[in-house]
């Protein structure tokens, strides 16, 4: 798949960024994966996100890495583009740009470099030596200590053609406002938020056509109900919606650092598909608190 065709596929449809499944001693379990893989898939994402910030990326080794992603297009078979997370140092993301497209990925999500504050001169030279380690599509995700202006993403736009995707998770309005109306459709846009479902519909007049729902894990008709009622503009059914579950289960998460990732870990496991623990320096949430997700989840779970 081209780069252009992937980034006119992803901006037709809600996109899926699955967990990665460990055993009990934290070993990648690729047979329960795959599985998962093939029940996201019959709830027809537009694009599968493999290893990326909801797959626990941070965690896995380079070899690890290479069995997720290989294990995602594999059981995907092509019915749907699969992009691989990348990230750390330039040096190592570029390792894992190439080890995606040897794995058979379609595209690369550009996550932060490691641990650096850097001002933008610095993070597009970053991207740009991504983009010129693979022919794969790159997708830059805005977000943490990796935010980037419009001229300089503009900039970097002409220099890698390769570079398909904008994908934010600072939710600075006006700064979005500035890229799209400087890029317009150079770019495929990607709502990245944390829980991106709370800003779905201001996303979508700005040109943010799809987002990553991790939702999508453990509840994909409801997923794909709420991005249906997005694309509507159903502003009485997202808001219910959002008050009845998105809104609750966001107060969950919001308990402690790093539940953005192990309170998906957890959905699965109240809809009956455990994953796994999720990794250190993540931590699981409480008994308790699986608990109160799981009424929350309630008859919602297919």
């Amino acid at each position: 798949m081209s780069p252009s065709e992937l980034a006119k596929k992803l901006g037709e449809g809600l996109l899926s960024f699955p967990v990665t499944h460990f055993t009990k001693d934290f070993q990648f379990d690729e047979s329960p994966y795959r599985q998962h893989i093939s029940w996201l898939l019959d709830h027809k994402p537009a694009g599968l996100f493999a290893a990326g910030g909801t797959g626990e990326f941070f965690s896995l080794t380079l070899n690890e890495f290479s069995s997720v992603v290989s294990a995602a297009v594999l059981e995907t078979a092509g019915r749907v583009p699969v992009l691989a997370g990348c990230g750390y140092g330039t040096a190592m993301a570029k390792e894992f740009a190439r080890a995606a497209e040897d794995a058979g990925a379609d595209g690369i999500l550009l996550l932060p470099p490691y641990l650096v504050n850097a001002e933008s001169a610095g993070l597009a030279a970053h991207a740009e030596a991504v983009c010129a380690a693979t022919n794969l599509g790159v997708i830059f995700y805005n977000r943490d200590n990796a935010i980037i202006d419009d001229v300089t993403l503009a900039r970097l736009c002409e220099r890698c053609p390769n570079l398909i995707g904008f994908k934010d998770g600072v939710g600075d309005i006006e700064l979005m406002t500035r890229i799209f109306a400087r890029l317009g459709d150079r770019l495929t846009y990607v709502g990245g938020l944390p829980t991106a479902e709370t800003f779905a519909l201001p996303y979508l007049e700005m040109g943010v056509t799809t987002y990553s729902s991790a939702i999508f894990n453990f509840l994909p008709n409801f997923a794909q109900q709420f991005y249906k009622a997005v694309r509507q503009r159903n502003h009485e059914r997202v808001y219910a919606d959002l008050r009845d579950f998105v809104l609750p289960y966001i107060a969950i998460r919001n308990r402690r650092k790093g539940y953005a990732v192990s309170i998906v870990k957890a959905g699965m496991t109240a809809v009956g598909r455990p994953s796994g623990p999720v990794r250190s320096p993540l931590i699981d949430l409480t008994e308790a608190e699986l608990k109160e997700l799981t009424k929350l989840i309630g008859d919602r779970s297919e």
